[in-house]
């Protein structure tokens, strides 16, 4: 017995079957092309081979050439997304011409890059800051002078202590002379000189980095241990130095840079810089200890408050912790005080940094608004 097939136009009619397609032009629906004119199941066509990699649901990817189409240069190619079922499904955004001339569809910034190995911000340039927004600090007399062991240590030569050994000892000079005078100013517009060389000072660097577990925040170990150092040295040539420290087992976000002013500022308990932490404890945390730390408690060198607390886990061992102190290991002190061990410590927030697409153990440049923000940053 022959199969009826409804794409062959040769079959004949069976009795008290609908009208063949052919013979309904008449109707009002026919006007134009016949909706059934085309092939349903194209890829079974007659007199045409079946392609394997056919699909009539193209959806959400690129169109791609058929076997018999030829790949000439000269064809433009098309990028065409569906939404649909079957001979129903209509492009969303239409069909976008993909010009050779370098032009190339928009990528999400946040897929740009995303498989490149090492550290991404290692192939970018080295920013140029503008800041002349920002003042210089002046002294009490109104002028710009600094101090002389400050110069060279902005410099790069060595660090401020260091550079108070250099002047003990005569090996500075300054205009022609040799300064031995602790605590001597010079201006920026001083010739300063060590061994032979003019010295001035570098210019500003600032790099973020998301600090991993198991390194220390030193610029120098006599035991050749693990330093922050090791994970910015790629960053740049001038001296840069961490801003506080996290202890080895802290991970989160650490500031370097050579701006000793900035420095001092970010780093002094006056200026109360906010500083956001995520702990993870050992148990879950009890409403008494979780309101005694609202409430504030008292460690063995004074009482400590708090700015926020949270808990972040319905099983209350993660918690947010947002403070200002600056004193040693706080965190952890005030939870051994209340007889928890801190599992893991994140500082996520670091004076209004964050660590926005910065994976652990990467570091990036500040960018020029968040330097500005920082210089201008208030209580």
């Amino acid at each position: 017995m022959k199969k009826h097939n409804r794409n062959n136009r040769d079959d004949k009619k069976k009795t008290g079957d609908r009208p063949h397609k052919s013979e309904r032009s008449s109707s009002p629906r026919s006007q134009g092309k016949p909706r059934g004119s085309e092939n349903r199941f194209r890829n079974t066509e007659k007199g045409k081979k079946f392609d394997p990699d056919f699909s009539p649901l193209q959806k959400y990817r690129q169109d791609k050439p058929s076997a018999h189409q030829d790949n000439d240069e000269s064809t433009p190619q098309y990028k065409t997304v569906y939404k649909g079922r079957g001979r129903d499904q209509k492009p969303v955004f239409g069909s976008e011409k993909v010009h050779d001339q370098g032009h190339r569809s928009k990528t999400n910034k946040f897929k740009q890059n995303r498989f490149i190995k090492g550290n991404r911000f290692e192939k970018e340039e080295k920013p140029e800051y503008n800041l002349k927004k920002v003042k210089p600090q002046l002294t009490k007399s109104g002028s710009s002078e600094i101090r002389l062991n400050k110069f060279i240590a902005n410099a790069g030569i060595c660090s401020r202590r260091d550079a108070d050994k250099l002047i003990e000892k005569g090996e500075i000079k300054v205009n022609g002379e040799v300064v031995t005078e602790l605590g001597y100013r010079v201006l920026l517009s001083d010739k300063v000189v060590y061994k032979g060389k003019n010295i001035s000072p570098e210019k500003p660097v600032y790099v973020l980095l998301n600090k991993p577990k198991d390194f220390i925040t030193t610029t120098d170990d006599p035991m050749n241990r693990k330093t922050v150092m090791h994970l910015v040295a790629s960053a740049c040539e001038e001296r840069i130095f961490p801003v506080g420290r996290l202890d080895r087992n802290t991970t989160g976000l650490l500031l370097f840079t050579n701006d000793g002013e900035l420095a001092a500022k970010l780093s002094h308990p006056s200026e109360k810089i906010k500083k956001i932490y995520q702990v993870t404890l050992d148990s879950p945390i009890t409403k008494a200890h979780f309101e005694e730390i609202i409430e504030g408690l008292t460690l063995e060198d004074g009482p400590v408050h708090v700015d926020d607390i949270q808990i972040l886990s319905k099983d209350q061992t993660i918690l947010g912790l947002e403070i200002h102190l600056g004193k040693n290991r706080i965190v952890r002190r005030i939870f051994a005080h209340l007889g928890y061990d801190v599992v893991a410590l994140d500082r996520v927030t670091y004076a209004g940094l964050t660590k926005k697409d910065l994976s652990r153990g990467k570091w990036r440049f500040l960018t020029e608004k968040e330097v500005i923000n920082l210089k201008f940053l208030k209580k």
